[in-house]
């Protein structure tokens, strides 16, 4: 499934987008859908030739452009707000354990419906989700299986923090950092990620990069070059660093979002890092989850799906509905997007931000929609800490599992939680101090 070697799931995936991106796809899914379940390979080499000719319909609703220029401009204007320096470390340590923790908490039911996450955690004893969960055996009925994690993230079968794509990201993000500095370009990422990430342990659009990679081609090609999973949530989980060495600039977060999210991702892709270093950035700087989300809706293009989906749950909030309804909208207007697209899972995550008056709450709300939970509660779980600090993490949750990290990332592998935050605190400060040396120059 989603096979990035496989031209039987990249010619039907990308069918699939293209739909989905107001394409006139529809019949050629159908002949790539017949094709595949008769290994015609040639058949589909041809389909892909002609999905790549299609032109967009002309009623699309949609302005999402992906030029560097706009996105830059976007960044330029984005606000730039005071820091706490004496509240810095302790909301980068509450990041840090937020997304850990957030992460953890959703493993098991990765990409279950709605329907099958409220069947199993009612049988379960979590309905509201209350912390980690257990490894039911027998599965109730109506779930019929789990994500193959639940193995080593359920509760008592895990003594560090599970090793898991979406924390290996923002670990890779910080070493990107210390190594080259903000000055990063996507062409130093490739070169780390051949170097540190292993091809297996990366997903959809990530591996279809790295594969690119492999066969010789360069940033931004890899990101479109058999790549139907542009649109995923796969740069989006790795907004966080980029956030976090930012605090209260969320332009340059999301500038440094931007180069990352280049080797991988276009359109809603691109935006949903964007976002979420805007988010981590917003966070460290006001404390509150609410201003973030108002700050960093402002590096995304007005007219693209992201920002529609986000002003409808916004929306909901305002009027005084309840966070169902929210949940309610999202498998209304957006069931069609693949249960890892950026677009459904971001409104998931604005959810969760929006309706939690806790750390739990607002990882739950997430997690009980379904979808990505893994990467939804990693990402509400970073901005709660990030706004609230380490004390905005139960540390019931925290114990003595959420102390060290397990890493695919070469040797990062048991990384303590403490060593994070002070690395990440050594670049977050110098650019403080520098934010304030060119404020007071600026006065003079």
């Amino acid at each position: 499934m989603h096979d990035v070697l496989d031209p039987r799931d990249v010619v039907l995936d990308e069918a699939e987008h293209l739909i989905h991106s107001g394409y006139p796809a529809e019949q050629l899914q159908a002949e790539a859908r017949d094709a595949a379940s008769r290994n015609d390979l040639a058949e589909l080499e041809d389909i892909e030739r002609r999905l790549g000719r299609l032109e967009r319909n002309r009623d699309w609703p949609y302005d999402e452009p992906d030029d560097d220029s706009t996105l830059h401009g976007l960044a330029d204007a984005a606000p730039e707000l005071e820091v706490p320096r004496d509240a810095l470390a302790d909301r980068i340590r509450g990041c840090w354990l937020g997304r850990t923790v957030g992460n953890t908490l959703g493993k098991p039911v990765e990409g279950l419906s709605r329907g099958e996450i409220e069947i199993y955690l009612k049988a379960a004893g979590h309905w509201p989700q209350t912390g980690y969960l257990p490894l039911l055996d027998p599965l109730p009925d109506g779930v019929p299986t789990l994500h193959p994690s639940a193995l080593t993230a359920t509760a008592g079968r895990f003594v560090d923090v599970p090793r898991d794509d979406d924390i290996d990201w923002t670990i890779m993000g910080l070493h990107l950092l210390e190594t080259y500095g903000r000055e990063l370009t996507t062409d130093q990422i490739a070169r780390e990620w051949l170097d540190r990430m292993p091809f297996t342990q990366t997903y959809t659009a990530e591996r279809a990069a790295y594969r690119n990679l492999v066969h010789g081609l360069r940033p931004p090609a890899t990101a479109v070059h058999r790549n139907p999973y542009r649109e995923w949530i796969g740069a989006l989980i790795r907004g966080d660093a980029f956030g976090l060495v930012s605090p209260g600039r969320l332009g340059e977060a999301a500038r440094l979002a931007l180069v990352d999210a280049r080797l991988t991702h276009v359109a809603n892709g691109v935006y949903g890092e964007l976002w979420a270093a805007g988010l981590v950035s917003a966070a460290l700087a006001t404390g509150s989850v609410h201003e973030a989300m108002r700050a960093a809706k402002s590096l995304i293009p007005a007219g693209s799906r992201l920002v529609v989906a986000l002003d409808a749950v916004e929306r909901l909030y305002d009027a005084g509905a309840g966070h169902t309804a929210a949940l309610d909208w999202v498998d209304h207007e957006l069931g069609h997007l693949s249960w890892v697209h950026t677009v459904n899972n971001a409104a998931l995550i604005a959810a969760g931000l929006l309706w939690g008056d806790s750390f739990m709450d607002a990882v739950g709300i997430t997690i009980s929609g379904g979808r990505d939970t893994d990467s939804n509660a990693a990402t509400v779980g970073s901005v709660y800490g990030a706004a609230h600090g380490a004390g905005g993490v139960p540390e019931e949750l925290v114990g003595t599992t959420h102390v060290r990290v397990r890493s695919a990332v070469r040797d990062f592998d048991r990384i303590t939680i403490d060593e994070l935050t002070e690395r990440t605190l050594r670049l977050a400060s110098d650019e403080v101090r520098s934010t304030s040396a060119d404020q007071r120059s600026s006065r003079g």
